[in-house]
C-alpha cells in the first residue's frame, strides 16, 4: 500500500529543517538553485532567495524582464535545489511557476530596504552594461526621482510561486547510503511517499 501524505506535513518537515539551518549559523540557509529552462531545450541554473513557503509552495521574487523571467514565460517548469552541508541535508523541488499577485508584490516590495528598492528600477537585469559609469548614472537617476517617499514598485518587477510537484528529502549516511524520500503529487491532492535508493 502506498503511503499518503498532506502537503501540510511535508511543509511542517522543510520548516523544521529550515529552522535547524537558521540557528546553526548557516550564512545564507534561505539560498536555493533555480533551475530553468529555455523553449529551445538550454538549460540554466542560479541561486535565488527563497522569501515565503506555504502549502501553496515556494515563493521567490526577481525581474520579470531577466534571462530567468523570460525563460519561465516560455517554459514554467523549473527545479530548486537547497543544499545545507552543515546538516548533511538536501531539499530537491521540482513544479511549475507561476507569478504571484500584483498585492503580493507590492506587499513584499515595500518591506525592501529603500537602495535596494532604488535597486530594482535601476538593473536592467540580465542585460549588458555598455559603459562603465551607466550603472552608477542609473543609480543616480532613481535614487533622485525616488529618494523621497514611498518608492513605487515597478511593473517588471515581483515574486514568482513555485508550485511543487515532487519534493525529496536527501540526508547524508555513511558509505553514501544516503536516505532519499520522494513525495509526489497526485491527482485528488494528497502526496504519495517513497524511498528511493542513494
Amino acid at each position: 500500500m502506498v503511503e499518503r501524505m498532506k502537503i501540510s506535513e511535508i511543509v511542517k518537515e522543510f520548516d523544521e529543517n529550515l529552522e535547524k539551518v537558521k540557528e546553526s549559523g548557516h550564512p545564507e540557509p534561505t539560498a536555493m538553485s533555480l533551475a530553468t529552462v529555455s523553449k529551445d531545450g538550454r538549460p540554466s541554473s542560479r541561486i535565488v532567495l527563497l522569501k515565503e513557503f506555504s502549502d501553496r509552495g515556494f515563493v521567490f521574487y526577481t525581474n520579470y524582464e531577466s534571462r530567468k523571467g523570460y525563460q519561465l514565460t516560455e517554459n514554467p517548469n523549473v527545479a530548486l535545489t537547497f543544499v545545507w552541508h552543515g546538516l548533511k541535508k538536501q531539499v530537491r523541488v521540482e513544479g511549475r511557476a507561476e507569478k504571484v499577485s500584483s498585492e503580493e508584490s507590492d506587499a513584499y516590495f515595500s518591506t525592501r530596504p529603500k537602495k535596494s528598492q532604488i535597486g530594482a528600477w535601476a538593473s536592467i537585469q540580465s542585460r549588458e552594461i555598455e559603459n562603465k559609469f551607466d550603472f552608477e548614472k542609473r543609480i543616480a537617476k532613481y535614487t533622485l526621482k525616488y529618494g523621497v517617499g514611498k518608492v513605487p514598485r515597478p511593473d517588471f518587477w515581483g515574486g514568482y510561486l513555485v508550485v511543487p510537484e515532487l519534493i525529496e528529502f536527501w540526508e547524508a549516511r555513511e558509505f553514501r547510503l544516503h536516505d532519499r524520500r520522494v513525495f509526489e503529487r497526485q491527482s485528488d491532492g494528497d502526496w504519495s511517499v517513497k524511498k528511493i535508493y542513494p
